[in-house]
Parts: structure tokens; sequence; C-alpha cells
């Protein structure tokens, strides 16, 4: 069923006359007569056959119709501010500084191959990269936006996912499993040189995660003879023939396809939700923080 269009104008005046709770303020801000708003007010109520502001020459308030029309129209009119407000702001050239809080794993695999095109593309915008491993409050640091794991993100904050579902890969030189055998099953990770990574913000030690074939998710903590808070390091002490190392499967991708690592444990290891750009709110969002957005969301796709 499609709205009759001649409504629309007054059931404008009347969220406005309602938020305001004042004719005069009404007439007033949009320089029109209170009559008129009156009028407007009563071919509205006459059409849909309710009354939906009780008025005085002294005071007004809303009938129980009036508040349901109120607290349904309210919202979806801020969606269309809204979209208005963006729309208004695509042909605005974004300018400024742009900070962004993120992991040294993200800046290096998905933010820093496409920051050229980025700032070629808004060449009145600067970025500045905080290298955060843990999880930052991105409202005290001052920063813009956010990039974490959508699992360690709180309920309140807005996320955009900005990458695919993404798995983590237990990986090895074909040497270290020339000489140790390959595991058959995370147990066997008892017998092997399982390098550490210690978060270098909260300086716990990363447990690698699994899934059972048969349900249930379970952590193994490494005990391997080497430990490091950097992730490029430790990749290259696995493609040294070291030891095994845990990671994000697209920080290895290219070390698998070039026969430095062997991936194992593949069945042990399921998907997950990948990464997203997180802000504080949608509302008044910069235009440097909206483009930002839909450039990795283009991104994405490339995945």
């Amino acid at each position: 069923m499609f709205m009759e269009p001649s409504l629309l104008p007054a059931l404008l005046w009347f969220v406005r006359i309602a938020h305001l709770k004042s004719f005069t303020k009404v007439a007033r801000e949009f320089r029109v007569t209170r009559a008129a708003l009156s009028q407007n007010l009563k071919s509205l109520e006459q059409k849909l056959g309710v009354t939906l502001i009780y008025r005085t020459t002294r005071d007004m308030s809303l009938t129980e119709e009036g508040r349901l029309l109120y607290e349904t129209l309210q919202p979806a009119l801020g969606s269309i501010e809204e979209a208005l407000r963006n729309i208004g702001q695509i042909n605005v050239e974004p300018t400024g500084l742009l900070r962004i809080n993120t992991s040294r794993v993200v800046a290096k695999y998905i933010l820093e191959p496409h920051l050229a095109e980025f700032l070629t593309r808004y060449p009145k915008l600067k970025i500045e990269l905080i290298m955060d491993d843990g999880l930052a409050n991105i409202i005290a640091d001052g920063c813009d936006a956010g990039i974490r794991l959508g699992e360690s993100l709180a309920e309140h904050v807005v996320a955009i996912p900005i990458t695919p579902m993404l798995e983590m890969a237990v990986v090895g030189s074909p040497q270290y499993f020339e000489t140790y055998g390959t595991p058959a099953k995370p147990s066997d990770l008892v017998n092997h040189n399982c390098l550490g990574f210690r978060n270098s913000t909260s300086h716990s030690l990363y447990s690698w995660e699994f899934t059972d074939p048969n349900g249930g998710d379970f952590e193994v903590q490494p005990n391997g003879k080497l430990i490091t808070n950097d992730d490029e390091g430790m990749i290259r002490a696995a493609v040294n023939g070291i030891g095994l190392i845990q990671h994000i499967n697209f920080a290895v991708r290219e070390h698998i396809e070039s026969g430095k690592l062997v991936r194992v444990l593949n069945e042990w290891c399921s998907p997950f939700t990948g990464f997203f750009l997180y802000v504080p709110s949608r509302e008044n969002m910069p235009a440097k923080t909206r483009i930002l957005i839909h450039f990795l969301k283009e991104k994405r796709d490339l995945w």
C-alpha cells in the first residue's frame, strides 16, 4: 500500500510540533503563521480520523494516537535526514587528518597495499596509523576509526565488515616437517616447537585456537623455544625452519603459495568473522571517515 503523498507535509509539521511541544516555536523557526500550522494539523487529523493533539489557548499535549504516530515517525524521519546528509557529502572533498588505530598485521595486509590509491583519490587527506595490538578506546585516543576482529568488539560500537570470513592457519617449513614429522591433530603439538606471539599491549601470550570437527572450540598454549611480539619476525622464524606458528591465513598465504611454508591441521581451523572498521557513532560522521568506510568496503570485494 502506497501512502498518499499529500500527507507528507502535514506529517512533517506534526512531528516538529510534537517535538517542540509548541505551535509558536515551530511558526517562529520556519517563519510561517501559527494559523497555517493549525490548519495543516486539522487537515491531517480529518484525513486520519483521529485527534492527534489536545490543544488549548495556553497548552497542548499528545493524545494516545498522537504519541504513537510521533514515536513511529521520529526515527524514520531521522533516517531520512541522515540519508540526505550523506548525499550532500558525496561531492564534498574530504580534508584533514584521518587517524586510524589498528594492529600491525591489519596495517600491512589490509591498509598499506591500498594507501597509495586512497591518498591519490583524496589528495587533501592525510593519514596517521596508530599501531596497537590491543582494543583501543578510539574516542579517548583521539582516533577517527579503529580496525579489529569482530569477535573482540563491544556491542555498542558501530562496526562495518571490511574482510570476508578468515581462518587461523598452522604452518611450518618443509624442512621442519621433514625433520620432526607432521602433526595429525592439535594434541600432537606437544611434541613440536610451537612459537609464541605476545601481545605488545596486554603482554599476554596468544593461545592457539581450534575447533573439533565433531564440535566444540578449544585452545592450545604454545610451548616453544621462541616468543616474540613481532608477527613478521614470527613468520620469518617459521620460514627458517625454527618451528610451527599459527597466524591468520592471509598473513601466510604468500609463503604457502611459494612453498616456503606448508599448512597443516586445516580441518581443525574453522572460519570466523574477520576484521571490522569501528566508529563510536553514525551520527555526524565526518566525510573523511565515511569515505574510508566506502573505500575499504570496495576493497573487500577483491579478497
